[in-house]
């Protein structure tokens, strides 16, 4: 990767501490030196719940750095051989894969990764899936209706589709939709898609409010990922309640399944503790968590427990990707040629 790449994906780290329930609050510099910590770019009250449960199944301590995929991605790459951290979690694999690629991961224990089936893990065994979402198209059936709905995520760079459906490209979410674009397209087809979706798309800040603008009608289609809509439908709908979800299927990009990823770094002050955490939250308890708390996530795990309502991730026909392909740096530098970024 060049040095002008890494420079344009650095962001200026804004990463709060958060520390144990009953512990005073305090700086990075004052963590207590026993203590795991996890840089944690996977959603927050998630990861706490996590943490509470780990501490009290083993009496570890956990602390949680917390920021968005690529900065901490970026931040491990620059601390290198000398980062304090023991463990990083993200939203999505591109980020995982930049760590993997500088080499700062280490291998992960047989348990956990007999645990996470091949499809939701990269052949490296260097990380695992701990869980995944699924891509949709969120529409308003007042202004589309569903013949009219598009067979493929690419038919969203043709000219009709101009105008007709938004998205929010800046976002890490978005962006790993783009590497399954890459991946299964090939680096010319996803550039010439990347330019049909730039003249096309409207932009938005993030899946909620792209959400919100075809529940309002400014739209008639957006592409998010699935868990939003449910979220927001398992409260008082009031974001979603004009709207309906689109899944494109047939191993379409558009039906990409983005895993969020665990792995231990090979510098890790607590290497055996950092492997016990992957394993609990990969494990029946863990996926538990995930599987019926408020994240409407899915757990990759089997027979682990779904929220009411998610269509079982088999029946979803996701293109079958090697997680670790998914290609961070790479989108980043498609995306910024089509203007998207």
């Amino acid at each position: 990767m060049s040095s002008r790449l890494l420079r344009a994906l650095v962001v200026p780290a804004s990463i709060t501490a958060l520390v144990l329930p009953g512990c005073a609050a305090q700086d990075a510099g004052a963590v207590d030196p026993e203590a795991l910590v996890v840089y944690n770019a996977q959603h927050e009250e998630l990861t706490q719940e996590w943490a509470d449960a780990f501490t009290e199944e083993t009496g570890i301590q956990v602390v949680l750095r917390n920021g968005d995929d690529s900065e901490l991605a970026n931040q491990l790459v620059q601390e290198g051989e000398a980062s304090g951290a023991d463990v990083f979690l993200t939203e999505n694999s591109p980020a995982m894969s930049l760590v993997e690629e500088a080499g700062l991961f280490a291998p992960l224990d047989q348990e956990i990764l007999a645990a996470v089936p091949e499809a939701y893990r990269p052949a490296s065994g260097l990380w695992t899936g701990i869980a995944a979402r699924s891509t949709v198209a969120v529409y308003n059936p007042d202004l589309i209706s569903e013949d009219e709905l598009p067979a493929s995520l690419l038919d969203l760079a043709e000219p009709e589709w101009q105008g007709r459906w938004g998205a929010a490209p800046a976002k890490a979410d978005f962006q790993a939709i783009i590497s399954a674009v890459l991946e299964t397209q090939g680096e010319d087809g996803a550039r010439a898609w990347l330019e049909g979706m730039a003249e096309n798309v409207t932009e938005y800040r993030n899946n909620i409010v792209t959400m919100k603008a075809v529940n309002a009608g400014e739209i008639p289609l957006g592409v998010i990922y699935h868990y939003y809509w449910f979220r927001d439908q398992n409260k008082a709908a009031e974001d979603s309640g004009n709207t309906e979800l689109h899944y494109f299927r047939n191993q379409d990009p558009g039906a990409f399944v983005s895993v969020s990823g665990g792995g231990v770094l090979a510098n890790a002050p607590h290497a055996d503790e950092a492997q016990q955490f992957l394993a609990f939250i990969t494990g029946e308890e863990g996926q538990r968590i995930l599987g019926e708390g408020y994240s409407f996530e899915y757990p990759v795990v089997p027979g682990a427990p779904t929220r009411d309502g998610l269509p079982a991730l088999e029946t979803l026909e996701a293109p079958v990707i090697d997680p670790s392909t998914l290609n961070g740096p790479k989108v980043i530098e498609l995306m910024t040629e089509a203007g998207l970024l």
